[in-house]
Formats: C-alpha cells, sequence, structure tokens
C-alpha cells in the first residue's frame, strides 16, 4: 500500500485525517481521528462503498447509518479509524446489486439475493484494510462490525483484534 495524499477533514462528527491509499489497483481510504499510531484496541470500522445508500440516500440498506454510528463512536471515544473499501455491491459490483433488488424485494437477505441474481453472496476481500492498519502502525483494534468475515481476514492478515461493538440501528 502506498500512501498517496493525506488531509484533515471537518465533519459533523468532529475532524477526521484522511489518508488515501493505493494498492496499485484500487484506492482505499483510512480516515481517523486521535493519536492512532502504537494505538491499542482502537475502535475500528471496515466499510465497504455503498452507492445507493451513500450517494442516494436509499432507505433500503443499512450502510449510511452504519457510517454515522462508527463516526459517533468514534467521536466519543476521541479516537479511532474507518477504512473505505471501494467494494460495491459486496464486491460484486454495482450491477450485481441492480439485478440483485427484486429478490431483496421479495424477500430474500442481501447476500442470498446475490446468489439468486447469479453473484457470489460476498466477494468482498479486506486484506487491503489490514494493510492499511498496518502502516499505520496499529498494535490492536475493536471492530464496530456485526461481519465475522471481517474479522477472520484481519486476523488472517496479522491484525490483532481485542474485541469487537455491534453497530446498534
Amino acid at each position: 500500500m502506498i500512501k498517496m495524499a493525506e488531509v484533515d477533514l471537518k465533519t459533523k462528527y468532529g475532524t477526521f485525517h484522511e489518508v488515501l491509499f493505493y494498492d496499485g489497483q484500487k484506492e482505499a481510504i483510512a480516515f481517523y481521528m486521535g493519536d492512532i499510531s502504537e494505538g491499542e484496541d482502537v475502535l475500528c470500522r471496515v466499510h465497504s462503498s455503498c452507492i445507493h445508500a451513500h450517494i442516494f440516500n436509499s432507505v433500503e440498506c443499512e450502510c449510511r447509518e452504519e457510517m454515522a454510528i462508527a463516526q459517533q463512536l468514534i467521536q466519543k471515544e476521541g479516537c479511532g479509524i474507518v477504512i473505505w473499501l471501494e467494494q460495491e455491491g459486496k464486491g460484486n459490483g454495482h450491477y450485481a446489486l441492480l439485478k440483485s433488488i427484486p429478490f431483496k424485494r421479495a424477500g430474500m437477505p442481501q447476500a442470498e439475493a446475490y446468489e439468486a441474481a447469479g453473484f457470489q453472496k460476498d466477494a468482498r476481500d479486506f486484506s487491503a484494510a489490514a494493510k492499511i492498519l498496518k502502516a499505520l502502525n496499529i498494535k490492536s483494534i475493536t471492530m464496530l462490525t456485526n461481519n465475522q468475515k471481517k474479522v477472520n481476514t484481519l486476523t488472517q492478515h496479522g491484525i490483532t483484534i481485542s474485541g469487537t461493538k455491534s453497530l446498534e440501528l
């Protein structure tokens, strides 16, 4: 992972520091507050892009609310990081998301709707997040997630996870 650029950004949840990374194929963003270097039990949200929620304000998923809750928790703690990965449609792309909507509206959970539309339930790869955490020299994290795949992937890539915290909506 190569650091490309960084800047402070004022948000409604306080000032965060944004660092843009590039791995030769995709960009990823570390968005953090406080002194995280050498940090232990740093609150960490690994978040994938969601055009419908973040751009179009869709009410059919929780992505926007999860991001807001993560930023609020980090603001309250005074320290934490969000890692933004370009993995629209659970890594299947926006086309897959569009093709899965009729199945979701028929009552299927999102992962099964992707599969019914001919895609993987979850094609995301969270290894870039592990590389970013290492590049920023974070010792251990408390993950803000309900997704065991994120926990497993980061652990497999050498990240110490001291616990998880659910994002209650």
